[in-house]
């Protein structure tokens, strides 16, 4: 499917439901005598490296003709000031109670009105990267940012002959391109985090008062995986791999979890090349509701430099970076100074090449999905064989906040929250999420496990146990027992992660956590028109009685 950025005379206008008062006000700015189109990464890099703010190092960019940079393209740095994460509270959603129509576009209008005083540059790329799924996007922002629309330009697809041609065969849906104008440097009085408005009908959005580009990054897939919900896709924030054989069945697994989860690790591991593996995405992707084949909608990577020290191969394939640090090597080349030194959530845009087993489109049909948590109740992996409760665990995702976030007020980073689908960008209910996902495991009779990456107790739990577990599964040599009599649970027996299930402090903790998902899903329907259905609520209290049953016993 694709998107459209023309019409007939005739269907313009307030009969066509692609159009709105805050698309109008968005798209109309991007016709202005102040904005410079930006044709390609070349042009986009040039500019960037022109940049006041640009440290450009001594480090060359791998296969940079490639990706349509110059052949003497060096990884460029642009750092930004306190603020490093995003900043959820920033968010509003035309739809959402409390959001008006006519305040947010009045706002806008004035930070329309205000930007003609500056002079921006403007591109376009494509997300979706197979005809099954490729829709157009536009971005606008002050030429001072030009390090920011690179980046854009690298992360997401940018508008070759190829990809035009894809583009061109796909069949067009009845949707509007995606429209983001961005000013970081123009603040709404009322809205001193920054303001980012989203109208996710009409696909367009409007991030004001916030230079991070992982905003830029989130708003356009926040759009895009919009369009793909209301046209028979499953929206997905996580990883995709699949384990090739020859001899049975292929076994294509999806891992949702936030930054920091492990998602990225668990997807990208070669397990020791003792498989034929192949990675989709580690971070977007959508899957398909008929027939279980699944798109990436990003060719490169945005990743987190802390675990990449100048010594590690990984930073071969760095392009942008941001937030990071810059000192001089013994050949006197300006080189990164990594591991979180600086500032947490030190970023890069890698470029493709950094997978060599990478794949645009998965056609094996998915088959098992992975919900990572950090909830040190839970043993390392548990497997859920009811749709409705492996719905449920999805729904009501437990794990930590990540240094990815610019956490605004006084919130304990480390408490335990829900984050449903590990997907803090979904612009439509949430039991529509629901619904998609225990159709999958329903109808397509997908596979539940649960991963914990924290911690058992107080034990920590390596990679290397999650890893073990995950060949365990494709080998199919795993051996499971009863999850403290819990119906539907089972729990991989691990030798140096025993579980006692008789420790009646162990079950109670287990039904206390099970008990904040309750609380969530109550917190939920009064919070927000949408209503889930009982049978949430239903199967987590059973879990809690059969935990707490045999503790009163």
């Amino acid at each position: 499917m694709s998107t459209n950025n023309s019409y007939k005379l005739a269907d313009i206008g307030r009969s066509n439901p692609i159009f709105s008062q805050i698309r109008s006000t968005i798209e109309t700015a991007f016709y202005g005598n102040n904005m410079t189109h930006i044709p390609n990464v070349a042009t986009a890099y040039e500019l960037a490296v022109q940049g006041p703010g640009t440290i450009q190092t001594d480090l060359p960019i791998y296969r940079p003709t490639d990706l349509g940079l110059p052949a003497d393209a060096k990884m460029l740095i642009d750092n930004t000031g306190k603020v490093v994460g995003r900043t959820a509270q920033a968010r509003r959603i035309l739809g959402d109670e409390g959001v008006d129509e006519a305040d947010m576009a009045g706002r806008l209008r004035q930070a329309v009105y205000n930007g003609q005083q500056k002079h921006f540059i403007k591109t376009d790329v494509l997300v979706g990267l197979d005809e099954d799924f490729i829709v157009r996007a536009h971005l606008a922002i002050p030429e001072g940012y030009a390090n920011n629309l690179l980046s854009y330009m690298l992360n997401f697809q940018p508008i070759t002959e190829h990809y035009q041609e894809m583009f061109d065969n796909s069949v067009a849906y009845p949707e509007g391109d995606i429209y983001i104008y961005a000013d970081p440097s123009y603040h709404d009085p009322d809205y001193p985090d920054g303001l980012a408005l989203f109208d996710p009908k009409h696909n367009a959005a409007a991030i004001l008062g916030m230079p991070y580009f992982g905003e830029l990054k989130k708003s356009t897939l926040t759009l895009a995986w919009s369009i793909a919900h209301r046209h028979g896709y499953v929206s997905c924030h996580g990883g995709l791999k699949a384990f090739h054989f020859k001899d049975k069945q292929d076994q294509v697994f999806a891992m949702f979890g936030l930054s920091g989860s492990g998602k990225s690790t668990l997807t990208h591991a070669k397990h020791g090349y003792k498989y034929d593996i192949t990675v989709l995405h580690d971070d977007a992707f959508v899957i398909n509701r008929k027939n279980g084949s699944s798109v990436a909608l990003e060719p490169s990577y945005f990743d987190k430099t802390n675990d990449y020290p100048m010594t590690s191969d990984e930073t071969k394939y760095f392009m942008t970076i941001q937030n990071v640090g810059v000192t001089l090597d013994d050949q006197g080349r300006k080189v990164l100074v990594t591991e979180d030194l600086r500032n947490g959530n030190g970023r890069t845009i890698k470029s493709r090449y950094a997978s060599t087993n990478r794949v645009d489109k998965e056609n094996a049909p998915i088959n098992a999905i992975f919900w990572i948590m950090k909830d040190d109740s839970l043993p390392p992996v548990i497997k859920v064989d009811d749709p409705v409760l492996a719905a449920t665990f999805g729904a009501t995702l437990a794990t930590k906040r990540s240094s990815a976030e610019n956490i605004v007020g006084n919130i304990d980073r480390n408490a335990l929250v829900i984050e449903p689908f590990a997907n803090p960008f979904r612009v439509y209910p949430l039991s529509e999420d629901y619904h998609d996902f225990k159709a999958l495991f329903e109808e397509r009779h997908l596979d539940c496990y649960l991963l914990n990456t924290g911690s058992f107790g107080d034990k920590k739990i390596p990679k290397e146990i999650t890893l073990g577990a995950l060949e365990a599964i494709v080998n199919n040599t795993t051996e499971w027992e009863s999850f403290a009599g819990c119906d539907h649970m089972q729990n991989l027996k691990l030798a140096d992660f025993p579980v006692d299930y008789d420790n009646a402090d162990y079950r109670n903790l287990v039904a206390t956590r099970l008990g904040i998902r309750a609380n969530f899903v109550d917190q939920y329907q009064h919070t927000h028109n949408d209503r889930l259905p009982h049978e949430i609520t239903d199967v987590l209290v059973k879990l809690q009685r059969q935990l707490t049953d045999k503790v009163t016993r």
